[in-house]
């Protein structure tokens, strides 16, 4: 074995033993660090010198890891002051589109309560606004609102409290290595916003910086579906191009070796802080770091080298980065592609095949972390990848050059590259997933395939399991039916009729989850969408639902004041021509064999729960009671209500009155439920629909429902 391989494998070894021993500082905490200094204590007895290296560096790893997890508890449990206050403090990123309005976190210096104004330097808080917001990360800002007590965790980092926001102002802006960087993404988001193509102007801007916020929901799910939404996971080839970009810049700087290394990890940190430090760039720039410093002192590293180099200073520094599924996945990624490099399946194409070893054996690194973060991962994620990876660098380069030049032609040429990656996207979403099952047999087959005289079986052998693992459709449905989809913690039920009559009643919290659902089921168009009320857990999915297929009419109950996602699904459904319609009690359509009855609401209520939509939808002689989330006072409005089978409102909570749920009868009671902290759905609800003799049924417990209403 040669000496860079020998290094190679000595990085590697460490950086698996740092990762283990921060993992398990993260698991397990203290006792984690007890056992890493024990195994330590054995080694030196042995003697074994590389063992006492490993067992050092992973005892390192789980101090890192057990440090890091203090970190976020001490922020978790930190006392916040309630009430009206006035914060000045640094914003720690962008804002972001959330639930309602838009949210970033910020870094407290000061804070004013109560007309006492006092330094206070306490943990990170998340700032929530209706209104978009004009600040960038580094800036100084100053925020008055409401505080409230309320600790939780966004995009990885914790919070202590959350704030209210009604004004955000920004009083200085970021200074440093900060400004620079936002000058940059400035520049980009300037010289795209005159693109006619925007979901491919946002591509690009996610090509270059990471930004994918002003991607349409669906888009992004079908990158995700398609095996490409790594392509946005700003990495290795983006971290190459900016640095060739960032010399050109610096012109004579970057002359000489060792001028050239201080140079580019200038540049290395800057681009760190223009894509926002996502794990994936960070990983790059420490490992392009590595390579920089040590050909400036004229060594040369391998890429096994770099990479576990530069796993192990990332952990030994940030040990939460262990737990973090994009560094997971661009470690894996990376794994793959460097193990994949000597192959070359193509003999006579040794470009295409070199391109095809890579992606392919990226593609098997990452397919275990898929499988256990996601569920599922797309099988034919290689062709895509093939398809897409040289329109991605095209596009990158020309999107990049374009931002430094200002020359509108490279910029059209980049977003229109990218508009053929999307559609490659969105052509490959419908492609079939695998799970384990699939993933396990295709493994096999693989291995076996490399066994002399087995390859025309085990092709053969391999394209069985894929047809009988994925190719053949799911189980067929009765039609007509209503599915109660599996969304998390919230609500949607699709009524799919015969004859192709599709209505969709509430698209829960996840638009991404609705999405994958609706093409689950074949559903490429709505006849009539129905919005029960206005809160997250009911109308997030249907903004997405409403942006990729074509929605013939919309039903909304006309909640005065409706919240920001209520509000964007009525403007868009303006923008795009969709007729909206506020409904009243005892209108009434016929959608296939469908015949849909509002019931209310009665009156104009107070609460957003007790003003939905309540429907009574007959077919094949039985019929289904969509109440959405009314609570009692809008039950008593309704009064007693007659069902075959009852969607139990507001995920099973004990907001219902227990004589109209007995009042319905109903033989099969169905909650929609996810995991939570609300206690949904009530012990006492469950019981009662239990001795009423409905037969009780819940997504969390089942996954999608089905319910067969022919005859």
């Amino acid at each position: 074995m040669n000496l860079p391989d020998q290094v190679g494998r000595w990085a590697l070894g460490a950086a698996g033993a740092i990762w283990l021993g921060a993992w398990s500082g993260r698991s397990g905490g203290v006792m984690a660090l007890f056992v890493g200094l024990a195994a330590t204590t054995v080694c030196l007895a042995w003697g074994k010198h590389w063992m006492v290296l490993l067992a050092a560096l992973a005892v390192a790893g789980s101090l890192s890891g057990l440090l890091s997890s203090q970190r976020d508890q001490a922020i978790l449990e930190s006392l916040v002051p309630d009430g009206i206050v006035e914060v000045h403090g640094t914003a720690v990123d962008d804002p972001r589109p959330g639930r309602s309005g838009f949210w970033f976190l910020i870094e407290p210096r000061y804070l004013s309560a109560k007309h006492q104004e006092y330094g206070w330097t306490g943990p990170r808080l998340l700032v929530s606004s209706e209104e978009p917001i004009s600040i960038m990360a580094g800036d100084l800002v100053s925020v008055d609102g409401r505080l409230s007590a309320g600790p939780g965790t966004a995009r990885g980092d914790v919070f202590a409290g959350r704030i209210a926001a009604r004004h955000v102002e920004r009083i200085s802006e970021a200074t440093g290595f900060f400004r620079a960087a936002n000058l940059i993404r400035s520049r980009v988001e300037e010289q795209l916003a005159g693109a006619a193509n925007r979901p491919a102007a946002a591509l690009v801007s996610g090509f270059l910086i990471g930004d994918i916020r002003e991607l349409p929901r669906p888009d992004g799910e079908a990158l995700r579906r398609a095996g490409l939404s790594h392509y946005v996971a700003v990495s290795g080839s983006n971290v190459a191009l900016f640095l060739a970009l960032w010399w050109v810049i610096v012109g004579p700087l970057g002359f000489g070796s060792r001028r050239r290394a201080f140079v580019g990890l200038v540049g290395l940190v800057l681009f760190a802080i223009v894509t926002r430090w996502e794990p994936s760039v960070l990983r790059a720039a420490v490992m392009a770091g590595f390579v920089l410093v040590t050909r400036a002192f004229g060594l040369s590293i391998g890429p096994w080298t770099a990479l576990g180099g530069g796993v192990a200073v990332l952990l030994l520094v940030s040990g939460e980065l262990v737990s973090d599924v994009g560094f997971q996945l661009s470690v894996a990624a990376t794994a793959g592609v460097i193990a994949g490099a000597g192959f070359r399946p193509l003999r006579r194409f040794p470009i295409v095949g070199a391109a095809l070893a890579a992606t392919v054996s990226a593609q098997l690194a990452v397919a275990p972390l898929l499988l256990i973060h996601f569920g599922t991962l797309p099988l034919l994620s290689p062709i895509t990848n093939l398809l897409a990876g040289p329109l991605v660098v095209a596009a990158t380069s020309l999107g990049g050059i374009g931002v430094l030049t200002a020359v509108p032609a490279l910029l059209d040429s980049a977003t229109a590259i990218a508009g053929f990656v999307l559609g490659i996207a969105r052509s490959a979403a419908p492609w079939p997933q695998i799970g384990w099952l699939g993933y396990c047999g295709v493994m096999l087959a693989a291995a076996l395939a490399r066994v002399s005289g087995l390859r025309r079986l085990m092709s053969l052998i391999a394209a069985a399991w894929a047809f009988i693992t994925i190719g053949l459709a799911p189980a067929p449905i009765t039609l007509p039916a209503v599915v109660f989809l599996d969304v998390g913690q919230g609500d949607s039920s699709l009524f799919l009729g015969d004859h192709g009559a599709v209505v969709l009643v509430d698209g829960g919290p996840d638009p991404g989850v609705l999405i994958e659902r609706l093409r689950h089921y074949g559903v490429d168009h709505i006849d009539l969408l129905v919005a029960s009320h206005q809160h997250h857990d009911h109308v997030a999915g249907l903004i997405a639902a409403l942006e990729s297929v074509p929605v013939g009419l919309i039903w909304h109950s006309g909640q005065s004041n409706p919240e920001p996602e209520m509000q964007a699904l009525l403007d868009l459904a303006a923008q795009i021509g969709v007729p909206a319609e506020v409904v009243r009690p005892g209108w009434t359509a016929q959608i296939g064999r469908f015949h849909l009855e509002v019931l209310g609401p009665k009156r104009r209520y107070a609460s957003p729960n007790d003003q939905s939509v309540v429907l009574l939808v007959e077919a094949g002689g039985r019929t289904i009671l969509m109440p959405g989330d009314a609570e009692t006072f809008a039950q008593a409005d309704l009064g007693p209500v007659s069902a075959d089978l009852l969607k139990v409102p507001h995920q099973g909570a004990a907001t219902s009155d227990p004589g109209w749920l007995r009042s319905t009868g109903a033989d099969i009671a169905v909650i929609p439920v996810g995991p939570n902290d609300y206690g949904h759905p009530s012990v006492e609800i469950v019981e009662l629909l239990e001795e009423m003799g409905a037969d009780v049924r819940r997504t969390d417990e089942e996954g999608d429902i089905v319910v067969s209403v022919g005859e």
